[in-house]
Formats: structure tokens, C-alpha cells, sequence
């Protein structure tokens, strides 16, 4: 197992307290995480993208262009690119300058977002998202395989005889594809023969179970070697303790505040906006939340290691209110005393060979 640490720059106040940091201060965090990161020997360190609700990752490109400045092995990811609603000319463009300042260490997940507001900031129709998603998609691929490039298609001019510069790294970096209530995005990742993210960060593990499922037999289908359909997983959180009484004494009152304050009422009854494990003891039990001593962590990822088959885990130290310094503390003991447990247990071999 691999793992990589995920930020979407959350900006809202504290759910307890009502503070709320400086951008510049939240920025400079997010850079300090992922230089800790790769210093306690995490794999990957990803930034969101968010452009409706209190995010601060508008511009992840910026930020990731930071910590290329700031890191030298650490894999640095999008966590997703919001490829449905940007020019493909220009995430490409973007993209391959990062690769170039980061030597290779970029990749991406794309996805059409998990924000309902951006499609109307950007001027396009919600309900053709997953048309824009596909050929959006698709014309980053050509744009980063091929040169002198015509094209034509619904949601863009056509292009005549372009190659984008720079060109990307070593090559194209490897595209992953964020996947959380819809066969859509495993089906493009499986006719492509590309990797998926799920985001296992809300629902039962059943339903994202039931994605991965799909996207195995797509990948199949398609006629790739099965042996190539990498999964990685997300979480909900990660919150440890000495004991799981412990966790639940010290998060209990930060947890459900948090929940209480991301509800979003508009959205109730759409599956992937809202958690429906709204207590602790629930989130423990059912949900995806990596919250408890070290040992009931280990046992939540290998748990879903035994139904996803995944090679990259994500956590987030973020996402519920913590300072930054119990942050840093939290992905210490992480890297300390269950990565190694869980790399022993389920080895993978994702970025220990060059992929094809």
C-alpha cells in the first residue's frame, strides 16, 4: 500500500471556536503539511479543486507549484482537477509546466467536481456535465500524446495543427479518475485503461464497492490486462487516539460540529453532498473515517484493502478542524505506527517501475 496526503483547502471557521485563519497563514500551512509529508515518508501529497463553497483551492496549480519548490520526491497530485469545466488547452499547458518544475512528480484526477455551484460560475449546463467531462477528457489525452493536432468537437473552438507547450515531463503524466456516486467516470477510466481514485469519503463501503466492481470488469472488457486497473481509496478523515474510547472522548464534540456546519441542506437526498454518518460512533462503525486507536485504523484499511484491492490510500488532517500542529502530529503517528503495518500486509508495487 501507498498513501498520500490530501488537502481541499477548506476555509470555514472553526465549528468550535467560530476562528478562522488568513489565507495566506491556510496557504502556507498546506505548504508545511506537504513538506512534512514527504519528510515522514508519505508517497503522494494532493490539492483540490474547488470553486463554489469555503475552499481556498481555486488554483491548485499555484499551490502545487509551491510545493514542487518546497519538495524533491514526494508524487504530487490533483485531488480532483475539474476537467468538465476548464479549457483542455489550457489544464494541459498548466499541467506539463508543472511536470517540468516538479521533474516528473505530477499526476492528476480528474473528475467533474463534487460542488454543485461551479457549472453556473463557469457558464455551462449541469446536466451535460458528464458530455463535458468525456470530451473535455479525451482532448487532453490527444493534446499530451499527439502534435500538430486537428481537432473538433461540441464544447470548444476546433483546433488546427496545435501542439501545446511545454510538453510534459518524461511524458504524459499518469491520469487517474476521481469516482464517487456514477459509473461514468469508471467507464471513461476503463475505456482509456486508466487508473481510478474512489473517493470513499461519504457513503457505505457497499456503493463504492459496486463502482469498483464495474470498473474491473470494464477494464476487461476493453481488452486491458486486468493486472492494470490500479484503484486508490480516499477517506473521510483521519482522526487517531491512543484507544477508540479516546477517540471518541477527545473528537467526539469536534466531529459532529463539523458535520453539523458542512450539512447542506439544498442537497439533501443527493447521493455524495451529504455524510449520513452524522455521530462519531457511527462514522467509527460504517463510515469511511479513519478515526480510532492505530490499531482499529489498520484493521478500517485493510478492511476495505480486502474489497477494493487498492494500491494508494488518501488521508486528510484537515478536513474536521484540527491546528496544525496536532495535524502534523496525527500524520506522524500515522507514518510511525499504521503505514508500516499496512504496507507490510498489502504491498504494492504503484511507482516502484516506470509505467507504460
Amino acid at each position: 500500500m501507498k498513501f498520500s496526503v490530501l488537502s481541499l483547502i477548506g476555509h470555514a471557521p472553526h465549528p468550535l471556536t467560530g476562528e478562522l485563519p488568513s489565507p495566506a497563514d491556510r496557504f502556507a500551512e498546506v505548504v508545511e503539511t506537504g513538506v512534512a509529508a514527504e519528510r515522514l515518508g508519505f508517497d503522494g501529497y494532493a490539492v483540490g479543486e474547488r470553486h463554489a463553497g469555503p475552499f481556498l483551492s481555486s488554483s491548485p496549480t499555484v499551490v502545487l507549484g509551491a510545493l514542487a519548490a518546497r519538495t524533491t520526491r514526494i508524487r504530487l497530485l490533483t485531488g480532483v482537477t475539474v476537467v468538465a469545466i476548464l479549457d483542455p488547452v489550457r489544464v494541459a499547458e498548466d499541467y506539463a509546466t508543472l511536470t517540468q518544475l516538479a521533474r516528473g512528480r505530477i499526476e492528476l484526477v480528474v473528475g467533474k467536481g463534487a460542488e454543485a455551484g461551479h457549472f453556473d460560475l463557469f457558464g455551462l449546463d449541469e446536466d451535460r456535465q458528464w458530455d463535458l467531462q468525456a470530451e473535455k477528457y479525451e482532448l487532453l489525452r490527444r493534446l499530451w500524446t499527439e502534435e500538430n493536432l486537428d481537432w473538433a468537437g461540441e464544447f470548444r473552438a476546433p483546433l488546427k495543427n496545435v501542439t501545446t507547450l511545454p510538453r510534459p515531463y518524461g511524458g504524459p503524466p499518469r491520469i487517474w479518475h476521481g469516482s464517487a456516486t456514477s459509473r461514468n467516470s469508471p467507464e471513461l477510466a476503463a475505456r482509456h485503461g486508466d487508473p481510478l481514485f474512489t473517493a470513499n469519503a461519504i457513503q457505505p463501503r457497499a456503493a463504492y464497492a459496486e463502482l469498483i466492481a464495474y470498473y474491473r470488469e470494464r477494464y476487461a472488457a476493453y481488452g486491458h490486462d486486468p493486472a492494470g486497473a490500479r484503484v486508490a481509496a480516499g477517506s473521510g478523515g483521519l482522526l487517531i487516539a491512543d484507544s477508540d474510547r479516546q477517540a471518541v472522548a477527545r473528537y467526539k464534540e469536534l466531529y459532529e460540529a463539523r458535520v453539523a456546519q458542512t450539512f447542506q441542506p439544498h442537497l439533501a437526498g443527493r447521493t455524495g453532498y451529504n455524510t449520513p454518518f452524522r455521530t462519531i460512533e457511527s462514522a467509527i462503525a460504517d463510515g469511511p473515517q479513519l478515526i480510532g486507536g492505530p490499531q482499529q485504523i489498520i484493521d478500517k484499511i485493510l478492511g476495505y484493502h480486502e474489497v477494493y484491492g487498492h494500491d494508494l490510500q488518501s488521508v486528510t488532517v484537515d478536513g474536521f478542524g484540527l491546528g496544525h500542529a496536532e495535524q502534523l502530529e496525527t500524520l506522524q503517528r500515522f507514518a510511525e505506527e499504521i503505514a508500516p503495518v499496512v504496507r507490510r500486509e498489502a504491498p504494492s508495487t504503484l511507482w516502484e517501475s516506470p509505467r507504460p
